[in-house]
């Protein structure tokens, strides 16, 4: 009985021992796997943050591009009709001169549509500009966010599209970036100013009280 028995017990020990370690190569295999899934789930919700960011910037400043725009588009019919009245010149030259006139009068009066749209609506930049104008002390990012986002709900403010607004502000030198330990603060180039004024002339007083 016992030679019969010995061969199933080192077959049960054998399959044992691989079973054991197919599930630890399973295991790992799995967090593997885990790791590389949130990766690239780090990695999308990345770019899907750069994306939104370069939509809104492409946004504020859609604004000011659009009437370069509008003049390059209505500049380029403007030789083809001259070419299309030289041609026929020669058989209807007193109803072209009539013709004319009617195009360049419709062409005047699209500018000033285009230039009511956008004063209606301020670009991005203006609004950050405006409201640090309008500050007295530092202002944050988030704080200056808030407030817009208060002021205009309509147009979604978001606080990365805000600091990098500040920074393209800052260093075209239209605002000024001060840090107070881990925290940035942003604030209007007068207020700026008027703020160092204040801290000399606070030193000077202290000198002469010594």
């Amino acid at each position: 009985m016992s030679k019969n028995t010995a061969p199933p017990t080192q077959l049960t020990s054998q399959y044992s021992t691989q079973v054991a370690d197919d599930l630890k190569r399973n295991l790992k295999e799995q967090e593997r796997i885990s790791g590389e899934i949130e990766a690239l789930k780090a990695q999308l919700a990345a770019l899907e943050q750069d994306h939104t960011v370069l939509v809104n910037i492409q946004q504020a400043l859609g604004a000011s591009a659009a009437p370069a725009v509008s003049e390059s588009t209505t500049a380029v019919p403007a030789p083809r009709k001259k070419k299309a009245a030289a041609s026929k010149a020669d058989k209807q030259p007193r109803a072209k001169k009539s013709a004319t006139p009617a195009p360049k009068q419709a062409r005047k009066k699209n500018p000033p549509e285009a230039s009511a749209v956008s004063s209606a609506q301020p670009t991005l930049v203006d609004l950050v500009r405006e409201h640090l104008t309008g500050q007295g002390e530092p202002r944050s990012a988030a704080e200056i966010t808030a407030a817009l986002d208060k002021q205009h709900p309509e147009r979604n403010v978001k606080t990365t599209v805000v600091r990098t607004t500040l920074e393209n502000l800052v260093a075209k030198n239209q605002a000024q970036r001060t840090k107070q330990g881990a925290s940035v603060f942003y604030t209007a180039p007068e207020t700026a100013g008027a703020a160092r004024r204040d801290e000399s002339v606070d030193q000077q007083t202290a000198g002469s009280d010594l």
